[in-house]
């Protein structure tokens, strides 16, 4: 399998950072301080690096090999099965190391009954991991972490949690988290919704489709809104962050906080810039798309090589 990482100029005109063979990437980040390219992989065979520093477009272990030596066992300082990361206002990244239990996970099951998790903060000036929240509150024989935003005004990490079929809210000062919105209709993938793509349903080798309920996030450079939606389904909907940092508030009043925004098709990942416009990945139609901030879904760009298209990075020029 060949994947691509991309920049954009103009739409229909993906220009190739990096490829890598057989191996599938999950995630990226790039640093819009240095325009630093980070890009994660699966713990799936043939199994190089869980994540890399893409340096002239060859890949690096980072930050360095000792934490991508698989050892499931010892997962404290390395690294299971990277799924996301983000780089956030302070050029510090954040690895969401999060390999679910059981049939958790959106990609099947796993032979393991519990899951692990761990989000590692990494200093980009230094390199050193400065600090790992082991989620020990949570069910982890029941979550799937998935995606993680960082919101430095409240040292708060909100993850999307497709199993729990909720957000997860992190406090980064003293590492307790909390399960919010679960099984609200914002949350949850629409019943009976299939995804087809290049004619056909995407199901497994046991004709089950593909499901994931809660899973891209965005969050806005203000730090004011959260954006969320499940995959299998049209809608894309917010909350302002105001309200998931509230703890007095109940399921109820929490749940009537949350907007719906726009339809917009099936998307994957999703990533606000500084002009307040989020973008979203269609696997369906091989596109990059946005909303901008009057609410209107727009074209960015449509390729053939945009295969299940997911993680953003943005650069330094915006």
């Amino acid at each position: 399998m060949l994947a691509v990482a991309t920049k954009l100029k103009g739409q229909n005109n993906p220009i190739e950072v990096a490829s890598f063979g057989e191996n599938q990437p999950i995630g990226m980040a790039v640093s819009e301080k240095t325009n630093r390219i980070f890009v994660s992989f699966p713990h799936n065979e043939p199994f190089l690096y869980a994540l890399t520093e893409i340096i002239d477009g060859k890949r690096v272990p980072y930050p360095n090999k000792e934490w991508n030596v698989y050892q499931s066992n010892q997962p404290e300082e390395h690294f299971v099965n990277v799924q996301d990361m983000m780089v956030d206002d302070r050029d510090m990244l954040w690895v969401l190391d999060s390999k679910p239990g059981g049939g958790n996970s959106v990609f099947g099951d796993s032979k393991q009954a519990g899951g692990q998790f761990k989000l590692v903060k990494i200093d980009l000036k230094d390199n050193q991991v400065k600090k790992t929240y082991t989620f020990d509150d949570l069910p982890k024989n029941k979550s799937a972490l998935n995606d993680v935003r960082i919101d430095n005004n409240k040292q708060l990490a909100y993850l999307s949690d497709p199993a729990l079929k909720a957000i997860v809210v992190l406090n980064l000062v003293n590492g307790k988290s909390r399960i919010v919105l679960q099984d609200d209709p914002a949350t949850l993938a629409q019943p009976g919704y299939v995804l087809h793509i290049e004619g056909k349903d995407v199901m497994d080798a046991s004709k089950q489709p593909f499901v994931s309920n809660v899973n891209g996030i965005a969050l806005t450079r203000d730090n004011q809104y959260l954006y969320f939606r499940a995959i299998n389904q049209d809608y894309l909907y917010r909350i302002e962050t105001k309200y998931l940092a509230d703890t007095s508030l109940d399921k109820q009043t929490r749940s009537s906080k949350v907007e719906k925004v726009a339809k917009t098709g099936v998307c994957h990942g999703m990533i606000a810039d500084r002009k307040g416009n989020i973008y979203l990945t269609v696997s369906t139609e091989k596109a990059i798309k946005y909303l901008s901030p009057d609410g209107q879904i727009h074209l960015l760009s449509q390729s053939d090589q945009y295969i299940w298209p997911d993680s953003f990075g943005i650069g330094k020029d915006g």
